[in-house]
């Protein structure tokens, strides 16, 4: 039988909640809006399936370029080339700015 390689393939321990962020994420994350234009950070939420983008962009800090429908159209970069990446809003961290 082939070895499965499915969405959640080596995430073991980089889609995994610690002890005392388990269960279901809060709702403010899921209505929290992002203009054309602003930075974010891809932290993806284990507990959220839907909207989640690959686990190689965990960590990433992103452009939004974009909406469809209620997830955002990010501009990544990986390595060299600039990739799109669609996500829903429980993934995404705005940047701060110090």
């Amino acid at each position: 039988m082939s070895k499965s390689q499915g969405e959640r393939y080596c995430t073991r321990y980089k889609l995994k909640k610690s002890v005392r962020e388990r269960g279901i994420s809060p709702v403010v994350k899921a209505i929290q809006e992002f203009d054309q234009g602003q930075m974010v950070h891809i932290d993806i939420d284990p507990s959220v399936h839907k909207g989640m983008p690959n686990a190689k962009f965990q960590g990433k800090t992103a452009k939004v370029t974009g909406q469809r429908g209620r997830a955002y159209i990010l501009q990544v970069r990986d390595g060299n080339a600039l990739k799109e990446v669609i996500c829903v809003p429980e993934h995404l961290k705005p940047q701060r700015h110090n």
